[in-house]
């Protein structure tokens, strides 16, 4: 999954992604409150990757990381 600050950099690379990498499949982009915070502000986004057939690539953890810095996010993998 790819961790983002916000609901635009989130919506923005799920399209970018998408359009890029038919193989995956519709993208899920969900809020993740931070433990223990309520405020809107605490938010992260997180845009929902699942391995594709054929399995994680490096190829494709190498666009995801980048995708994921382009928008100032990170990759988690879980």
């Amino acid at each position: 999954m790819l961790v983002l600050p916000d609901r635009d950099a989130a919506d923005e690379a799920a399209e970018e992604l998408s359009a890029r990498r038919l193989d995956l499949g519709d993208l899920e982009v969900v809020r993740d409150a931070l433990a223990g915070e309520d405020d809107a502000e605490d938010a992260q986004w997180l845009v929902v990757v699942e391995p594709p057939e054929t399995g994680w690539t490096t190829e494709l953890l190498t666009v995801l990381d980048a995708l994921a810095a382009e928008y100032e996010g990170w990759r988690e993998e879980g």
